[in-house]
């Protein structure tokens, strides 16, 4: 079974004070990385079976709205697809 939860910013912060994951604003350099001049749509922090992931939506410069899933602990590009 897959255990997925979303956390909110207090839970996020303090992850990101212990270590366990990296800045938000690290990750969302790496993902614009991929995507040049993407706009943010939005982005959450999940836990899916003991691993933390950032979730991030781009809307990219020709109208296309990708979904990225990053490892919050290393940055390591996940998923990267057109979202429905």
């Amino acid at each position: 079974m897959v255990f997925s939860r979303d956390l909110d910013q207090d839970e996020a912060l303090r992850l990101r004070e212990k270590g366990v994951i990296l800045p938000l604003e690290q990750l969302l350099q790496k993902a614009f990385q991929y995507h040049p001049k993407a706009k943010l749509l939005e982005a959450e922090l999940e836990e899916d079976d003991d691993m933390y992931v950032y979730e991030v939506e781009l809307l990219t410069q020709d109208g296309v709205v990708r979904e990225l899933k990053l490892n919050a602990a290393d940055g390591q590009l996940l998923k990267d697809e057109v979202d429905d």
